[in-house]
């Protein structure tokens, strides 16, 4: 791997880090920026990179800088939305991996794998709520509630940054993949 993929991966790892500092309080589930920064470093740097940049994210944050939405260190693990955390290495390696195998170029083909991502992030977050309420803060919720809170109460933003981040995608992918295909990151 290149120095050029790891500068772009700290790149994004701090957009992540920015993002997270953007939020709207919204019970057990902040609504944050974060989710652009894994949809546009999926498509923008591949899966591999993609998710290499959000996984630098959470171990910088499990490192004890305060870069997630609610602060960091190694603690968080407990935290009910830390599965959101690792759903993000997830969600950028599966968008990634969509655009690059379909070659998809255009911000409708790339809202599916942003939408792929995001129901990616959405599974391991709402998991890891209902595993951390039920046996870490022994405050349970319901698989109902974990849907409500977990899910349909934050989606409707992520789906409109899903939406935008397409178009974003879309029209900076070709300005980008020269760049990117020099470094050797365009497959």
């Amino acid at each position: 791997m290149r120095i050029h993929s790891f500068v772009w991966a700290a790149f994004f790892a701090a957009l992540t880090a920015v993002g997270g500092w953007i939020k709207i309080p919204v019970p057990y589930v902040p609504f944050t920026l974060q989710i652009a920064a894994v949809y546009l470093a999926g498509c923008l740097l591949g899966p591999k990179i993609g998710a290499l940049s959000q996984l630098l994210y959470v171990l910088i944050g499990l490192a004890g800088a305060p870069v997630f939405a609610e602060g960091g260190g190694l603690g968080y693990i407990w935290k009910p939305t830390f599965g959101y955390l690792l759903g993000f290495i997830a969600g950028a390696y599966t968008c990634g991996l969509l655009v690059r195998r379909f070659q998809w170029t255009r911000a409708r083909d790339i809202l599916m794998a942003n939408a792929a991502a995001l129901l990616v992030v959405y599974v391991f977050g709402c998991a890891w709520l209902y595993i951390a309420m039920k046996w870490i803060a022994g405050a349970p919720l319901s698989i109902g509630q974990t849907l409500w809170f977990g899910f349909l109460l934050p989606v409707p933003g992520d789906l409109v940054l899903c939406a935008v981040c397409s178009v974003i995608a879309a029209r900076v992918w070709p300005r980008v993949r020269p760049i990117m295909m020099t470094r050797g990151m365009g497959g």
